[in-house]
Order: structure tokens, then sequence, then C-alpha cells
């Protein structure tokens, strides 16, 4: 029952690790040699399926009604947007700087699609939240194209391909599994009922997603070609940036009184999203802040969870 009491409170922790046990594992170990572009293909299809029916399940508990658009949105889009427009202005006067881009990502990225969940599990509104993850993506894939052939001249698509491109990655882990959600809700109450009754299951799918995700993270820090002193760099610069948006997010939403919901959405990234945009456009290297900042926003995330744990149960007793 310790057992399973302590996986249950520190269970982003435990994912995380069995994410970097999976990396090392797969590594070293050598009879799965063989089996490595088998098992990368396969986390390919297994990690946006895991995160569509996460998302499925969140939005059928979360009514079409519940999804407003609050004050503190325009907040958050404008210190996002501010922020991003800044340091690309940086980047461009100094000719290129791999750690700035890597910051101005982390900045201008998407809230993540999974920040429902957690911010569902801290007791903050989960229908704001994702009013804000439809708002961010729509506009940071309007934005991140618009800048690329400014620091990047030489990237060969267009605008608009680049906003196809990017839409394409965000569309299947996003805006489809609300469709569902909405569909099933119209076709069939009871059902949908019944999915948004497994309160848990988004969470632990989640929980599996991060232990894959974690070890994607591994995997390119591992392979990372660049010094130690940049990738504490980027080590740096994304952790910054964590805080800084964690930090004017909950500032914001106390004043508008929505502080976890404000937080979760300036603060919890689509990091996977990063590191793709990263690796497409920019550098390799630049991969690295998706990576860190992964760790960064779970490990806020897994010291939150736990403090709520914490408080439920002196509240229980």
């Amino acid at each position: 029952m310790k057992l399973l009491r302590f996986l249950k409170d520190w269970t982003l922790p435990t994912s995380m690790t069995c994410g970097v046990l999976l990396y090392l594992v797969l590594a070293n170990f050598q009879p799965v040699a063989p089996y490595k572009p088998l098992l990368e293909r396969g986390l390919a299809v297994v990690q946006p399926t895991l995160l569509f029916m996460m998302l499925m399940l969140t939005f059928c508990r979360v009514k079409p009604s519940d999804m407003q658009f609050r004050v503190w949105h325009l907040w958050l889009l404008g210190f996002q947007m501010l922020f991003f427009a800044a340091l690309i202005g940086v980047i461009f006067m100094l000719h290129g700087s791999m750690l700035l881009e890597g910051a101005a990502l982390c900045m201008i990225c998407p809230t993540a699609t999974a920040a429902a969940v957690i911010t569902r599990r801290l007791g903050g509104n989960a229908g704001t939240l994702t009013a804000y993850t439809v708002l961010i993506n729509f506009c940071a894939s309007l934005a991140i194209p618009a800048v690329i052939p400014l620091i990047h001249p030489n990237a060969s698509l267009s605008f608009v391909e680049n906003c196809l491109r990017i839409s394409y990655k965000v569309f299947p882990v996003l805006i489809l599994p609300l469709l569902v959600s909405v569909v099933l809700r119209r076709l069939s109450p009871k059902l949908t009922e019944a999915l948004a009754s497994m309160r848990d299951v988004p969470f632990y799918l989640w929980a599996v997603s991060l232990m894959l995700a974690i070890s994607v993270t591994t995997k390119s820090i591992a392979h990372a070609s660049c010094s130690n002193g940049t990738l504490l760099g980027f080590a740096g610069v994304s952790l910054l940036a964590c805080v800084l948006q964690f930090a004017f997010g909950r500032r914001v939403g106390t004043h508008y009184s929505e502080p976890v919901s404000a937080a979760q959405a300036c603060g919890q990234k689509n990091t996977v999203l990063i590191m793709w945009i990263a690796y497409t456009f920019m550098s390799p290297e630049t991969t690295l802040a998706g990576g860190f900042y992964s760790i960064w926003h779970n490990v806020w995330n897994s010291i939150q969870l736990y403090r709520q744990s914490r408080l439920q149960k002196c509240n229980a007793s």
C-alpha cells in the first residue's frame, strides 16, 4: 500500500525516471539493437495516440460552453508574443545565436495539450485553459513561420507552407480530439458521460506519454554534438524561460481569480513541438532547449501535484 501511495503521489517523477531508464536500456542492451528502428516507428505512432486519447477523455468533461475567452488570455498572449519578438530582434542584430533561438522558442511555444489534465488535477479551470491553448496554437502557427526567414534566410518553404506544416503537427493532437468529443456529446450523451467519469485515466495516459517524451529528451541530450558549456547554456535559458512564464501566468491569473489555469497556460509547454520546430527550421542543437524545458516544467508540475495531494490529505483529516 505504501508503494502504491508513493507512486500515486510521485507519478510524474516516476514517469521521468522510467523514461531515462528506458533510453538507457534501448541504448545499451544489445539484444534490443536490431529492433530499434521498429521501436522508433512505433513510438512515432504510440505517443500521438496516447495524447489523442487523453485529450478526448478530458474534453468529454469540458463542455464547449466552458471554453470561454478571458481577459487574462490577452495578457498572456501579449507577453509571449512581445518577448518572442524582442528575442528575435536581438538574434537578428547578433546575426544568430543558438541559445537565444532556444529561448525564443520556449517563449512562443504553445501550451501543452496535456495542460488541461494537470490543471484539472490542481483544481484549475480546464475550460478557460483549453480556450487559451487553441488561441496560442493558432497565433504561434502564424508567428513562427513569419519570423523564420529573418534569422534563417535559407529556409526553402514559403510562409503558407510553413504554417501548414506546423498546423499538421498540431491538428491531430489538439483540434481533432476536441471535434471528436463534440460529436460524441451530440450523438451519444451516455457514452460521453461514461468517458467523462474516467477521471484518473487521462492523467495516467499522460504519465505514460511523459515517460516516452523524457526518453526522447534523454536521447537528444546524450547525442548532442555541442560542448558542455552550450549544454549548460540551453539548460539555463530554458529554466529561466520556465520560471518567468509560470511566475507571470500566476501573477496575472491571481488578478483574475484563475492563478492555476493562467500559470499552466503560460508555463506548461508542448515541448515536442519546440523540438520539432527547432530541428525542422533551425538547427539540431536548438532542440536541446525543448528537451531541458520538458524536464523543468515537469519537475515543477510534480512539486505542485505533491503539494496538492498533501493539502487534500490535511483537509480530509
